[in-house]
């Protein structure tokens, strides 16, 4: 009998150590979901004001520049080498220089697509960058998915096409905005998990911005057209203190969560997008935006269904 008692606290102990261990992770997992979704309602608030612009006779390059000029001030308000120091050193600056240079090329992308296409419609198709991100964890961050997985992708994929409809006369041109942009997103999200592991929250904001600004800087006397109200100057603000605040929490959201993870909660920005384009705009989904998007948003939860069947079939160390 003491026999048994003595070889059954060493597990039992053993199993209360490993429960918090696990509880502090799971905890980690859904604060990191909770940022992304936070993240993801700032950028239907930013691609409103600058589909607002576009509307308005505003260039998209000049809210581009002015995004990133006005998300440099506001950030170097508090994150600088002076407030923080060695913010500066980055452990990896190629992959910051290309972090950086792939938002801009994102952002560009975006509100380019905005000046024709419905906020709902662009976001339908970049839904597909979660699953383009599931898809390229595999070989770029070793989180390979299973033969389900990446058939719940494809899946997914058809969905844009649904959306698209290519060849049918169906969407606008500017859709193939969108799908490049799926495909600059999808490197920026990797690229911002990689970096998680060697720089801090503070270092990786510090760059978000500063390789887009020095790449329109020297365009600027050929595209500035000064807006024509404060409304406008209000905008370009927003879309500034917006993508500031939204690109803070997608940093913070990878710092606590694998990509593959937090992926498929990109899709609850079609709620505020379907939202802010029916009180903004008047605009109304097609049916067939409705149901590509749907075929989309059911491939990533399916994927994190997956996952998450996967994480808790996992051995306990």
């Amino acid at each position: 009998m003491s026999t048994q008692v003595a070889t059954s606290v060493p597990d039992d102990s053993a199993a209360t150590r490993a429960d918090p261990e696990a509880e502090l992770a799971g905890r980690r997992r859904i604060v990191g979901i909770a940022l992304m979704c936070g993240a993801v309602a700032f950028f239907a608030s930013l691609d409103a004001c600058g589909k607002t612009l576009a509307r308005a006779g505003v260039d998209p390059l000049v809210t581009t520049f002015m995004r990133y000029a006005a998300s440099v001030a506001m950030i170097s308000l508090f994150i600088n080498p002076v407030r923080t120091p060695g913010v500066v050193k980055s452990r990896r600056l190629p992959l910051q220089i290309a972090r950086s240079l792939l938002l801009f090329a994102s952002t560009a992308l975006n509100f380019l697509a905005l000046r024709y296409l419905q906020l709902a419609e662009t976001i339908s198709i970049q839904f597909a960058a979660p699953l383009t991100v599931a898809l390229l964890a595999g070989p770029l961050l070793g989180e390979w998915s299973s033969r389900a997985r990446l058939t719940a992708i494809g899946v997914g994929f058809l969905g844009v096409l649904v959306i698209v409809r290519p060849g049918v006369g169906g969407m606008h041109p500017a859709a193939l905005l969108c799908v490049a942009n799926v495909v600059v997103y999808a490197f920026y999200a990797i690229i911002t998990r990689k970096l998680a592991a060697y720089d801090s929250t503070a270092t990786t904001m510090f760059y978000t911005g500063l390789a887009g600004l020095a790449l329109m800087a020297p365009l600027l006397p050929w595209i500035w057209t000064s807006p024509a109200s404060l409304t406008h100057w209000a905008l370009l603000f927003g879309v500034a203190l917006f993508g500031t605040l939204g690109h803070w929490l997608l940093v913070m959201a990878h710092a606590r969560a694998p990509a593959n993870v937090l992926a498929p909660f990109i899709y609850t920005q079609l709620l505020w997008s379907v939202t802010l384009g029916f009180l903004l705009f008047g605009d109304v989904p097609s049916r067939w935006t409705v149901a590509g998007a749907m075929i989309v948003v059911g491939s990533g939860l399916y994927l994190l269904a997956q996952e998450t069947i996967r994480r808790e079939a996992r051995p306990a160390a």
